[in-house]
């Protein structure tokens, strides 16, 4: 089970969370400022769109031949025309986070910009429900104007949430882009349920060979775990690094039914698991 707390870390709040197979998760929590300039920076790419759509309406209808002859025809284009301004703008303003943090892996254009994200409390990735759940409830965050119920909210919580991160149980938090990659061969550190990157040619760890029906038997919530670890190894001294490394390998050996080679290291086998998974998926 999870086990979210917090720390104070220099200037920023730091949430902690402790997962079942004892890999300490650090998310920097993004304060308000640099949430209100994602925002602003959001809001002016929607002011942008808005007026790029609105100006081709216009144009649309003042070609039209029709909208001239009578002035019945006129005031029916008027209404739908503003009927679907009114449409547009709900679209744009509900759907454009909700769009973007549920398949942008957490962040909009101004996210982002800013180095943050939105996951859930217990760390993992945030799905559409949460990002539609969050975003719902922007239009009471925004109350009376300038989101101040949202700031409020937010300053009354250490974790800096608004209503609509309760609703949703989600957290908005600073990128790590301090961490190095683990592996070797010029591949990528498996860590692209939190942080997706640039798909490149990741090449099989030298020395291990593991049996595709062993590692049929894990599943994507598996890889997850490998690669929470792998993301989060640097913040671990190396004792405790090794410690886990060594309980997460043997708890896939249990599931794999597959004894672990003793002569090489753990960190080695969870990187020959990932990349055997990954082979034998696209989707994972």
């Amino acid at each position: 089970m999870y086990e979210p707390r917090n720390e104070s870390r220099g200037y920023a709040d730091q949430l902690n969370i402790d997962t079942p197979e004892q890999v300490e998760l650090r998310f920097p929590i993004a304060g308000i400022g640099s949430r209100f300039l994602a925002l602003l920076t959001d809001s002016f790419l929607q002011g942008v769109t808005l007026f790029v759509v609105l100006l081709a309406f216009l144009l649309i209808l003042s070609a039209s031949p029709r909208l001239g002859h009578t002035s019945a025809p006129s005031n029916t284009g008027s209404k739908w025309f503003m009927a679907g301004v009114f449409l547009f703008y709900f679209l744009l303003y509900w759907g454009y986070f909700s769009l973007f943090e549920g398949f942008w892996n957490g962040q909009t254009p101004g996210k982002r910009l800013l180095k943050i994200r939105v996951i859930k409390d217990s760390g993992r990735q945030i799905t559409l429900f949460e990002a539609l759940a969050r975003n719902l409830l922007r239009v009471v965050d925004a109350l009376p104007s300038f989101y101040l119920i949202g700031v409020i909210t937010m300053l009354c919580n250490k974790e800096q949430k608004r209503l609509g991160d309760f609703v949703a149980g989600t957290i908005v938090v600073h990128e790590q882009i301090d961490q190095q990659p683990l592996l070797s061969h010029n591949s990528r550190t498996f860590t692209a349920s939190l942080y997706p990157q640039p798909v490149e040619t990741v090449r099989e760890p030298v020395g291990i060979q593991l049996p595709a029906d062993g590692v049929a038997r894990l599943d994507a919530s598996d890889l997850n775990v490998i690669e929470t670890f792998f993301a989060r190894a640097l913040d671990l001294d190396l004792d405790k690094r090794a410690e886990i490394a060594d309980r997460i390998a043997r708890r896939m050996s249990e599931k794999m039914q597959v004894p672990l080679p003793l002569d090489i290291a753990p960190e080695r086998v969870l990187e020959s698991i990932a990349y055997t998974m990954r082979s034998h998926s696209g989707r994972l």
